[in-house]
């Protein structure tokens, strides 16, 4: 049964993903999430960004229900004409024929071209349980020799698909991310409501590694004045090291207005001492000033090395680094 249009009745006519959203059935509702079709007419999209190692991205859905408060995909729904960011958690779009187009598309990837997975939703998500679309996308994959592929997520369902990531880094290069922005159980809760456990996610980069699928951790965003003390990076890296992960990186938050107008109520709430400087530092820019990345860079790099963490994913992995940082916070407030 088709849903009603999410969007009023009178205003500019719909086009493109907006209209193709519009048009969605509904497919069922569970804890204030709704889940609809995506008669998607593409899978591959080829990434402009600057900032983008890769050349291809997927996204088997559109949307997370992980709802993580300081996510910056939010803005994808804008494309929907969907202009209140919690739209991006509560109304996810699950993308139809996914394996058929990718059958039909990967012939335009060229060789050393990476794909990756999960770049503006989490691929493993709850829906992925019921709908198994990342896995369809997979077994495509598995068929093909040569691929470069890369996939990031949060949730320790990847664990399922292990079969297929064996399947595919044996035919050609695979790296498997899992973002974990802090070890605190409880804090991880306030940022990532939905999103499995830090220690769940942690144990899977060591059960992925000992499969033989090469995986790692992203930290990413680092929250200035929440979780980017030394200590705490200290303690992950060391978490890394432990689980035989390949690499760690960090980045700094970064906020898009859609991100911003979530993610300020929610610090007036939980970090209300921050908020004022927060305001400060990301009032003009989405970005925080170079000193800031350059500073956690360092933290990063020393930490690696005093763990043996030869972080593979860089191009100066190996390189001798000797790098002194003070034992401080790197908060920029």
């Amino acid at each position: 049964m088709s849903t009603p249009s999410l969007l009023p009745e009178f205003g500019p006519r719909l086009i493109g993903i907006a209209r193709l959203a519009a048009d969605g059935e509904s497919l069922r509702q569970g804890h204030e999430v709704e889940y609809f079709t995506l008669p998607a007419r593409s899978l591959l999209n080829r990434c402009t960004g600057v900032r983008m190692p890769f050349t291809w991205t997927i996204n088997p859905y559109r949307g997370c229900e992980f709802a993580c408060k300081y996510c910056y995909a939010r803005y994808t729904h804008e494309f929907m004409e969907m202009r209140n960011g919690h739209d991006f958690e509560q109304k996810i779009y699950v993308k139809q024929h996914a394996a058929d187009l990718l059958r039909q598309e990967l012939r335009h990837v060229k060789a050393g071209e990476e794909i990756a997975i999960g770049t503006a939703t989490d691929p493993y998500q709850p829906a992925e349980r019921r709908y198994e679309v990342t896995r369809t996308i997979l077994q495509v994959m598995a068929r093909h020799k040569g691929l470069h592929l890369g996939l990031i997520t949060k949730s320790n369902l990847i664990l399922r698909d292990i079969d297929l990531l064996q399947e595919i880094g044996q035919n050609g290069r695979l790296s498997v991310t899992l973002t974990i922005t802090t070890l605190d159980v409880e804090l991880a809760r306030l940022l990532e409501p939905r999103a499995p456990r830090p220690d769940l996610r942690m144990e899977t980069v060591r059960k992925l590694n000992e499969a033989g699928v090469r995986a790692g951790v992203s930290c990413a965003p680092v929250l200035p004045g929440i979780t980017d003390s030394p200590r705490d990076q200290e303690a992950l890296v060391r978490a890394v090291a432990k689980a035989g992960g390949n690499y760690i990186f960090a980045n700094p938050l970064f906020l898009k207005p859609c991100s911003a107008a979530v993610f300020f109520p929610f610090l007036e709430e939980k970090f209300p001492h921050l908020t004022e400087a927060y305001r400060k530092r990301y009032q003009d820019r989405a970005f925080l000033p170079k000193a800031y990345s350059q500073r956690l860079s360092q933290v990063i790099a020393r930490l690696r090395q005093k763990y043996g963490i030869l972080n593979s994913r860089d191009q100066n992995a190996g390189r001798s680094q000797s790098v002194h940082v003070a034992e401080a916070q790197l908060s920029l407030f």
